[in-house]
Formats: C-alpha cells, structure tokens, sequence
C-alpha cells in the first residue's frame, strides 16, 4: 500500500473516537427522550454501583450504558492524548488540539455529572450537547488525511461560505437542544402551522431564560405552553435559515469546485439537509416516536461530519507529500577519493 495513503494508527484511533461520539450523542437522544437523565440519581455510579441495582432498573440501565459508552470515549481521547505527547517532535503530529480535545472531554464529564446533580438544567443539557457534538467534529477533524496543494481561487472563495455555515449549525444545535430540553417538541402538534395558528399566542421573554432556580426538577419540563410554543416556533423559523445556509453552501460548493471529493462533500450536505429536515417533518406528523426522534440527533451529528469535512477540504496542507530521491538521499563522496558515488 502506497505509504501515503496509508491511514496511519493515530487516525484510526481518532476515527473510532468519532464514530463512538456519535454513538454517544444519539445515546443521549435516547436516554433524555425515554425520560432516563435521572435514572441513576449519582455520579459516576448508580445508587452506589457500577451496574444499575434492581430499583428504577430500566431507566437506570438507559443512563448507564450512554456513560459506559461515554467512558470508553473518554478513555480513547486519552489514549490520543498520550500518542501525540509521545510523537510530539513529529511536525505533522498534532498536539495543540489534541490537548484542547482532552480538555473537552473533562468539561464533558463534568457536564455529565451536573446534568444529574443540577436535575436536568436546561442549559446545562444543552451544553453537554453541544460539547458531544464538538467533540464528534474535533475527532472527525483529526481523523481526515489532510490533502496536499493549493487550491483554486474559486475553491478559496468558499471558506467565508463554510465557516458561516458552520456557525449556522451550531445556533441551530443550540436551539435543537434548548427545544429538546424543556419539552418543547411537543407544544406544536401540526405543521406548517403552531396550534393551527400561523403566530400563536408566544411567550418569547419566559421561553429563553437560561437560568433558572437550582432546586427544579426539569424532569418533562416546567414551562407554560406559551413559552414552549415560542422555543418550537423559533427552532423551526431557526431550521429554515439553517437549512438554507447550509443548501447554499453546498450547492455553490458543487458548483465552484474543481476536485471530486469537494464536490462530492458539497452534494452530501445538501443531502444530509433535506434529510433532517425531513426527519423534522415526519416527527411532527406521527406525533414524535421515539426512534424519529432519536435519528434527529443522528442528522445533527451527520451535519457536523459533512461541515468539517468541507472546512478540512478547504485548507489542505500546502506542504507536498515526502519524496524521497533515491540519487538525493546522501552526501556525494569527497572529490579527492576519486569518485562521485551515490546511496
């Protein structure tokens, strides 16, 4: 196998790591959606056990297989950690990142553990969210080879587009998890319209209060039908702009570049737009199953994958592969021997 394609340890292990946080984050879809966040009323254990005991086992097990699989993700960032201190000298091994994604993973934990301490804070599940998800973007990050060469002018041209799209995405994750957090989804039964009215009845002052008082169990939510109404209706206005953003980006992406895999990249987000969407849709339609629910966080986490591919597309290593000239590899001998000579 050609050397220069051979995907090396160190992204091997990143690539297991991401595709474990994505694993991770819809685990916390379904932990959160089957009203498991308190099953286990500690942390790290569960009522005092590594394995959940017979009380509440159910729920209990939910939550402890998503931090059993959020342990192992852990362990592996760490193991990253190590490789990259060790190869540190390596010019092409990153560390700088590497360091600030093991730096997130204990802010992870710690979000973790405050998700059930704190009784299921909206921002702080939000937050964990959103850490999961960065988490998934850092690993896929280092996970991807990076391409040699420079790339066209019209190919430079869309990194302002990229990076807008990715802060799109994360507002919309933002508002993804504050809808899923305070039980919002369900404050809009129909759709195109809210309660069968195109501008309900909204209370927008009460729906985006971060904070709230530390003794509240968040357990199926606390806020009057109004303000729920205001956190769905603004998710959704959210997911149009969003979308949008994103399908812009993707088209003008197939449409400027110049190499397959941009263009390709670009056609898999647009894809993986109108699959959220649709995902969004059928949702509401059939009244919020539980395995539709859950795949929406597994769009979201599809999104992150297709956003940082194209930002990784889109500032390749100028530096050209090693080669090595096999007449280059060694000093010539000294003149006065009587011979030129090459390793």
């Amino acid at each position: 196998m050609d050397p220069q394609r051979a995907l090396p340890w160190f992204r091997r292990l990143a690539l297991a790591g991401a595709l474990l946080a994505a694993v991770v984050v819809v685990l916390g879809a379904w932990v959160r959606l089957t009203d498991a966040g308190l099953g286990c009323p500690d942390w790290p254990g569960c009522y005092g056990h590594i394995y959940p005991p017979e009380q509440n086992f159910s729920k209990a097990l939910h939550e402890m297989i998503h931090r059993y699989f959020a342990s192992t993700l852990g362990l592996i960032v760490v193991g990253l950690l190590i490789y990259a201190v060790h190869h540190r000298k390596d010019l092409k091994q990153p560390v700088a990142i590497v360091v600030l994604l093991f730096v997130l993973i204990c802010l992870q934990g710690a979000l973790g553990a405050l998700t059930v301490t704190l009784l299921l804070k909206p921002l702080i599940v939000t937050a964990h969210l959103l850490g999961g998800l960065t988490t998934l973007g850092t690993l896929w990050w280092l996970s991807l080879t990076p391409t040699h060469g420079d790339l066209s002018a019209r190919e430079r041209s869309l990194r302002p587009f990229a990076l807008g799209a990715l802060a799109a995405l994360g507002i919309q994750i933002f508002l993804g998890g504050w809808t899923s957090t305070n039980y919002a989804a369900v404050a809009c039964p129909d759709l195109p319209t809210c309660q069968q009215s195109w501008w309900p009845r909204m209370d927008f002052r009460d729906a985006f209060v971060l904070w709230r008082g530390l003794d509240i169990d968040y357990t199926g939510g606390v806020l009057p039908n109004p303000a729920r109404m205001a956190i769905h209706v603004t998710h959704r206005l959210g997911a149009l702009l969003a979308g949008s953003v994103l399908m812009v980006v993707g088209v003008l992406t197939c449409a400027r570049a110049a190499g397959r895999r941009l263009r390709a990249i670009g056609a898999l987000l647009v894809g993986a737009v109108l699959l959220q969407i649709g995902i969004g849709v059928a949702m509401v339609h059939f009244a919020l199953p539980l395995p539709l629910a859950t795949l929406h966080n597994a769009g979201a986490a599809l999104l992150v994958i297709c956003t940082v591919t194209l930002l990784r597309l889109l500032w390749p290593n100028l530096a050209k592969p090693e080669s090595v000239h096999p007449k280059a590899a060694a000093p010539q001998a000294p003149a006065a021997a009587g011979f030129a000579g090459s390793a």
